[in-house]
């Protein structure tokens, strides 16, 4: 039987959350920087202690005016505390509803930037690693993220996409390019199940570009995000696709 890891990016103050959860099986949880606050941390993590999904922290660009989605360009020891300080956060938080940190995940431009950069991987991967070797470090599939962290002796979990599109090189279409998104449900399951079962994803040109599929991501701040979540859990259970998070 196949198993896969649905996760989601949550704690983002889009109001769908406990929608959102019954379908997935992690959740990356804003530390405040690029969304969210105190407050959100707190009730994201008791929805995902109710729901028995794996809580990760979601560290990102402190840019609530662009959602951290704009680039950055900091020293590594910048970077370092940037990352350490928003998992410190959400630990706090755990830590007072007995709930255990899983995973970390980069958000929005501190993770594409990490793909493409060795240096500035290493220094995330680092940084997990020092606060908690145990965590797992989620990233790009085939990309820096998982190399890097793979050097650091961190364990890393290989991620693609249920929403957004691929160039030939196995990265992330750009989201200021109209193509960037999946808004099709039949496209969205098509691409899953493609990801899960052959291990390759077709890029916007039409080629096949092999990748590994340890997690998917579904967006929370998409506009069909509940819909498609709905839709891909009905679709895996159809294939018996059991819906699990990668182990600790």
């Amino acid at each position: 039987m196949h198993t896969i890891d649905i996760n989601c990016d949550m704690g983002e103050g889009l109001h769908n959350d406990a929608l959102l959860m019954p379908y997935i099986s992690s959740a990356n949880i804003a530390c405040g920087y690029h969304a969210g606050d105190e407050a959100t941390m707190k009730q994201t993590v008791e929805l995902a202690m109710v729901n028995q999904v794996t809580i990760g922290a979601h560290p990102g660009f402190a840019d609530k005016a662009n959602f951290g989605r704009t680039e950055k360009q900091l020293s590594s020891a910048e970077i370092y505390d940037l990352v350490t300080e928003q998992i410190y956060l959400l630990q706090k938080v755990t830590n007072k509803f007995g709930a255990r940190l899983h995973h970390v995940k980069p958000h929005g431009a501190l993770y594409n930037m990490s793909a493409k950069d060795p240096v500035l991987a290493n220094t995330i991967a680092k940084a997990v690693y020092d606060f908690d070797s145990s965590l797992l470090l989620f990233g790009l599939s085939g990309s820096y993220s998982i190399s890097e962290a793979t050097k650091t002796g961190l364990k890393s979990v290989s991620e693609t996409f249920a929403d957004r599109t691929y160039q030939d090189n196995g990265s992330l279409t750009p989201r200021n390019q109209a193509n960037a998104l999946i808004n099709s449900t039949d496209n969205c399951i098509k691409q899953v199940l493609q990801m899960i079962l052959q291990k390759t994803v077709t890029s916007v040109t039409g080629q096949t570009v092999p990748i590994i599929a340890e997690t998917i991501c579904l967006h929370g701040d998409g506009n069909q995000a509940v819909h498609f979540a709905a839709a891909i859990y009905q679709v895996l259970q159809q294939h018996r696709i059991h819906i699990q998070s990668t182990l600790q």
